[in-house]
């Protein structure tokens, strides 16, 4: 019954203009859209979940033709990245980092002179606040202006064509639909034995709030999340001390050069580092937190550390439950993941999952793709990502970017492949702004010369990853990189460097 219902939806929205890249004309599927969804009606998707995945999906799909539904249990929309997670806290870094060039004197050194600089955290905090209200809100100007319908409740698949949306009075209420995608997104990993009462000990939902500096802080894990609030509140004027198991800081996937620099960075100012540590417990007294550790080589090492505030930051999982997946025998893997084919679908063939519930990394834009993608292919589009191309950014300062290949990768791989690296301190723009810490590092394939992987750490690299992006889904080579036209001055010109030296052997400003 399943594959007949696919393969009717399949016949039904599979026009051939659709496998045109630019759907410029939808034809009949657009009509549909102007149905309104009713009780007792049948839609063509339902998209659990409003976050960058869920959202930019049902936004697609709506575009595309389908009758579309976005069921979300919370208050707002945009699910952890707009209200807990990358909005809020990239307001509190840029802010946070205005302060500490005012407060540190860096301002003055550069002829801004400024006096009795003081810290008003409630504004800083309102800042915040009023960029996530500002974004969220747009989402649901967005679902009415592309006719996506808005069901507020927990949404649960009750079979392979209905959705119950379960409300907080307790009642329910059934969609039938011929589609369902699955978009619940991740939620906060957490640590054993540590109670996080999102006050003094607290996850990174806790800490983007805090009322007031922590004299002391310490962060358990130095990953992404750990090193961005750590770093924003370390600038805020705390004490921050990360504590991580591995024996380098930057998370899965960074490069392990510019981890080291990157610590050396950290270091410098002023956040200090425990590495190949292991927490064993964390207890409260007196108004204070303290956090045993040992080493995570030798046991009998151990110590106590004392702080104002704890911040659990060990991760994320895939929020998978309660969504009514083992009634329908859709199994989850040891990491609570959905496991789904190249089309994202799961073992049920109209029921899809993307995003944090799947496996890959936890990233909004990974998520945004592929709603977009997922929704194509039920139109019946051509499905395709590389996820090789998916770049990572740590939005600290200096920042810390990547995609494709890291060198431990093309070693373990056993791929011959040659360096290409430029410093930002000789960099035209980085020194007139007086911001030249880091370095742009290429990898190329030393036969082919194509483009393997970029790893970037200094000023604006969170965007200058893009071109390398860019250039790696066209699969363009060093030498096509190092010949393209870059404006001057620019902190990009780095990157062209950095090709310059990969391909010729040589920078021409560097050396």
């Amino acid at each position: 019954m399943q594959s007949n219902i696919l393969s009717k939806l399949s016949t039904a929205v599979k026009p051939t203009i659709l496998r045109k890249s630019n759907h410029a004309d939808c034809g009949f599927l657009f009509s549909i859209v102007n149905r309104r969804y009713a009780s007792g009606d049948s839609v063509d998707l339902v998209v659990i979940g409003s976050g960058p995945g869920g959202y930019v999906a049902a936004i697609k799909a709506a575009q595309l033709g389908l009758n579309t539904v976005c069921v979300e249990k919370n208050a707002t929309l945009g699910g952890t990245c707009l209200n807990v997670g990358c909005i809020p806290s990239k307001a509190l870094l840029n802010n946070s980092h205005y302060y500490h060039m005012a407060h540190s004197g860096e301002l003055n050194s550069r002829g801004v002179e400024v006096e009795n600089v003081k810290l008003n955290l409630e504004a800083l905090m309102k800042t915040k606040t009023n960029a996530v209200s500002a974004l969220t809100g747009g989402i649901a100007h967005l679902f009415k202006s592309n006719k996506v319908t808005l069901a507020n409740g927990h949404g649960k698949i009750k079979d392979p064509n209905t959705v119950s949306v379960l409300k907080e009075d307790g009642s329910s209420e059934d969609i039938k639909t011929k589609n369902i995608l699955i978009a619940t997104g991740s939620e906060v990993t957490p640590f054993p034995g540590i109670d996080i009462d999102e006050e003094t000990v607290v996850s990174s939902t806790g800490a983007l709030k805090l009322s007031k500096v922590p004299e002391k802080m310490i962060v358990i894990g130095a990953g992404v999340i750990g090193l961005e609030l750590g770093s924003v509140w370390s600038r805020l004027g705390s004490k921050v001390t990360a504590v991580e198991f591995m024996p380098s800081i930057g998370g899965l996937g960074i490069d392990g050069e510019v981890s080291k620099q990157f610590q050396r960075i950290l270091t410098k100012q002023g956040l200090s580092f425990k590495l190949g540590t292991k927490v064993i417990s964390a207890n409260k007294s007196g108004g204070q937190i303290f956090v045993d550790v040992e080493n995570a080589k030798d046991s009998s090492k151990k110590e106590t550390l004392e702080c104002d505030v704890l911040l659990v930051s060990v991760g994320r999982r895939p929020y998978t439950q309660n969504l009514g997946l083992e009634e329908n025998s859709i199994e989850r893997d040891a990491k609570g993941r959905i496991p789904v084919n190249s089309r994202f679908q799961t073992v049920i063939p109209n029921i899809f999952a993307i995003g944090d519930c799947i496996h890959g990394p936890m990233l909004a834009h990974k998520a945004e793709d592929e709603g977009i993608v997922c929704v194509e292919g039920i139109t019946g589009a051509p499905v395709h990502i590389d996820y090789n191309c998916v770049p990572s950014v740590i939005y600290t300062h200096p920042e810390v970017a990547w995609v494709g290949k890291t060198e431990e990768d093309l070693k373990n791989e056993g791929v011959d492949y040659k360096i290409g690296k430029f410093p930002f301190a000789a960099n035209s723009r980085a020194k007139t702004n007086n911001d030249t810490d880091g370095f742009i590092k290429v990898l190329g394939d030393k036969v082919t010369d194509k483009l393997l992987g970029c790893h970037l750490i200094g000023p604006g690299v969170g965007e200058i990853v893009n071109e390398a992006v860019l250039a790696m889904e066209y699969g363009a080579s060093c030498e096509d990189i190092a010949r393209v036209c870059h404006a001057h001055p620019t902190c990009s010109e780095a990157l062209r460097e950095a090709n310059l030296a990969a391909y010729f052997g040589k920078a021409i400003n560097f050396g």
